[in-house]
């Protein structure tokens, strides 16, 4: 006799969509480092490093916007965001390619939670999706949990190849409902979308009729080479564009606070949607928030964040060129977290992963990155959440682990 402690899964009455809700490899290694009791080199997931986040400035902000004197930051906030914080992110994005105007602004918890509204207003069941390919799953992920269908477009060293995607469109035998783009240092690969391709993606958004999602989280951490145009501003508020944005990059994750831009008449469903999800983003986060722009910090602080991930990623790549020339290739992004490493000696980087993780380093296996779950021979590492000493021992312990693989020779070098 089953207890209602014991039924089945199979015997819940699971709704529809539950078998599309796939989970997170990437947020699953966070658990699972913080099981681990030994020295771990972490590679895996893309945050910036404990000594990036400005905890004494958030600190300080804190014990003024969230202290006795302002009961007011625990109570519910408005839906579309704290009037303080809306007037700072209007004024810190004015002369910039992402500057926009008061109706057009919507304050998330995050950006995962822009990806969830955008989502929830325009993808039915059965919907056809573009996904870039690689990509982050956890936006795919959101797409597929309102029943999405997705169609995978290669990405090259100028991000997604726009060129195939009339073509695959056709074999589809429809047109997608969305585009989902991480137009400027593309997790996980590091590449940017580039200009002329921008521009092609933004007019087959037109003839389909298809949302673009926007999605730009890395835009500002530019280190190296040319500044390009967001979508946003290429796009010239077109109704069709739906641009999300988050802090959690370039200030603290654990805030998950974020934006939408979108066209001014989606305001209202914005709204009702995220009244049915949280009532209002965190407001406490929303103060530290007001209180760093307010302050005059970000800018500082995102050069200081430019300059040191740049000595992080040629760190990575010095590292990789000593350990890794023989078995691999990888990408040389011009800003954001990541660099995407392909194998070339036939190794399984998902058989990988358990074998490094013992000899002291965590990555994430390229098929994460695909809802097809290709990639076997490819692996994302992130340089951002790790200084240039640390990171040559993590490669170090790579190479070992590699090395200790069925068919791999330890300390061959070819």
């Amino acid at each position: 006799m089953h207890t209602s402690t014991d039924l089945p899964l199979r015997d819940l009455p699971l709704a529809a969509r539950a078998g599309g809700l796939v989970g997170s490899v990437i947020d699953s290694s966070t658990s699972l480092l913080h099981q681990q009791s030994h020295d771990i080199v972490r590679f895996a997931m893309g945050s910036p490093a404990a000594e990036a986040i400005p905890a004494d400035i958030l600190s300080a902000i804190g014990a003024d916007a969230l202290g006795p004197d302002a009961p007011d930051a625990f109570d519910y906030g408005a839906t579309e965001g704290d009037p303080p914080l809306r007037a700072a992110l209007l004024e810190t994005l004015a002369g910039t390619s992402d500057e926009t105007t008061a109706d057009r602004l919507t304050i998330t918890a995050g950006g995962m939670q822009g990806l969830d509204l955008v989502c929830k207003l325009f993808v039915d069941p059965g919907d056809l999706v573009v996904v870039e390919s690689p990509t982050y799953t956890n936006g795919s992920a959101t797409a597929l949990s309102y029943g999405a269908e997705l169609l995978e477009v290669p990405v090259d060293d100028d991000g997604m190849v726009v060129e195939q995607l009339p073509g695959l469109v056709e074999r589809a035998g429809r047109t997608p409902k969305a585009i989902y783009a991480i137009p400027t240092f593309q997790n996980p690969s590091g590449a940017t979308l580039s200009l002329p391709r921008r521009h092609a993606l933004l007019e087959l958004t037109r003839r389909w009729g298809c949302v673009l999602i926007d999605d730009d989280p890395y835009g500002l951490l530019r280190f190296e080479g040319d500044h390009l145009p967001t979508l946003r501003e290429l796009g010239g508020g077109d109704p069709l564009v739906f641009s999300v944005r988050t802090f959690s990059k370039i200030l603290a994750p654990g805030l998950r606070v974020g934006w939408v831009d979108t066209t001014p008449e989606l305001r209202q469903l914005l709204i009702n949607a995220k009244q049915a999800m949280d009532t209002c983003t965190n407001l406490p986060a929303q103060r530290l928030v007001t209180g760093f722009l307010t302050g005059g910090h970000l800018q500082e602080h995102v050069a200081t964040q430019r300059r040191e991930y740049r000595r992080r990623k040629q760190a990575m790549q010095q590292a990789l060129d000593e350990h890794f020339g023989d078995i691999a290739r990888w990408t040389d992004p011009e800003g954001g977290f990541f660099l995407w490493v392909t194998l070339t000696n036939g190794v399984d980087t998902q058989d990988l992963f358990e074998v490094a993780l013992a000899e002291g380093v965590a990555f994430i296996p390229g098929p994460a990155f695909s809802p097809a779950g290709r990639f076997h021979d490819a692996l994302r590492l992130c340089f951002a959440s790790t200084a240039p000493e640390r990171t040559l021992e993590g490669i170090i312990r790579l190479r070992r682990a590699i090395d200790r693989m069925p068919g791999q020779h330890a300390g061959a070098r070819g």
